[in-house]
């Protein structure tokens, strides 16, 4: 298939993407608002059909490796794309995320995110949304599930290295939860910005727990490694290999 094709095929895909927010959004609004369990279908649905779209229109086929986990867990995983933040989400049954604070006014995705309990953080402002995230938690203000963090706070291209941020070390500790690493290849044909996706086999991994109850920094760094280390695995599988170790 040549490039121009394929970019079209992109273009056509993620305009399919955007708008197919409104139906799903329209379809489960009053269901999502009688109950919860509405807005976590919605949400998974929707990361089903772009995963599904994904292969059938542009060739690029989705993988969720390991085992994801169904209890009360916090989710440590690497960002690359958006398609990442799918495939973990259509994995678990009732995930939350920690989500920039702006998404929460996005058409839709803000709307269903706070429903599903996803936390708003400000820029700069991570240490002070934990700590009330964490009070929530203790006064049972929000549902049991899945919590996911990024730990580099941010997307990161393939073959990057960025720093693991404390936060997630902070919220092991005080959740006193079990945390599922997730490893991820996606970066090598969704790009952290651009149109054109390429084709091939998009990996996302739930690797074995770190159990509760580790020391922050023996935590946060088994964590690195173990996510790093398994993500460029993956990368180098899908054929990348400008990998900086």
């Amino acid at each position: 298939m040549s490039y121009a094709i394929q970019w079209v095929r992109s273009l056509i895909f993620i305009v399919i993407m955007y708008f197919a927010l409104l139906p799903w959004g329209i379809v489960f609004a009053i269901p999502a608002i009688i109950s919860r369990k509405y807005a976590y279908l919605c949400c998974r649905s929707y990361c089903w059909f772009i995963t599904w779209l994904a292969g059938w229109l542009i060739g690029l086929k989705c993988e969720v490796r390991g085992t994801p986990p169904q209890d009360e867990v916090l989710i440590a995983a690497k960002h690359q794309s958006f398609l990442d933040v799918l495939m973990i989400y259509g994995g678990i049954p009732a995930g939350r995320f920690i989500m920039k604070d702006i998404l929460k006014y996005a058409p839709v995705v803000g709307q269903f995110g706070l429903r599903v309990g996803c936390i708003p953080v400000k820029r700069g402002k991570r240490g002070a949304a934990i700590k009330k995230m964490i009070a929530d938690v203790s006064a049972g203000r929000l549902f049991p599930g899945q919590l996911i963090i990024y730990s580099q706070g941010t997307r990161i291209a393939p073959g990057v290295k960025a720093p693991y941020k404390i936060g997630t070390g902070v919220l092991y500790k005080e959740l006193g939860q079990d945390c599922v690493p997730v490893a991820a290849n996606v970066g090598v044909f969704w790009p952290k910005r651009g149109i054109y996706r390429k084709p091939g086999v998009a990996v996302v991994e739930f690797l074995p727990r770190i159990p509760a109850g580790l020391d922050t920094a023996e935590f946060m760094k088994i964590l690195e490694q173990t996510v790093e280390g398994r993500s460029n695995e993956l990368m180098r599988e899908a054929g990348f290999t400008a990998i900086e170790e």
